[in-house]
């Protein structure tokens, strides 16, 4: 997977790692995004709030590729 650089003010990168309770200004950042998206994606699914005409985010892991735009197959009910 390809790597990003960022920079933060160090206090907010202390206080990321206090909250995310790792020893890791990395770590905790990943973290808080990886829930903060984890979030996003329950809320969607329970409120079936993507409008249509509106381009979806992408899903990492699912679909065809591995930023693929389009929604997982749905297994018949």
């Amino acid at each position: 997977m390809t790597k990003v650089t960022i920079s933060l003010d160090s206090d907010l990168a202390i206080e990321a790692m206090l909250l995310a309770g790792t020893r890791s200004p990395q770590d905790a950042v990943e973290l808080i995004v990886r829930d903060y998206l984890a979030r996003g994606h329950r809320t969607e699914a329970r409120a079936g709030s993507h409008r249509p005409g509106t381009p979806r985010r992408p899903t990492i892991g699912a679909g065809r590729g591995p930023m693929s735009t389009s929604p997982s197959p749905q297994s018949p009910s």
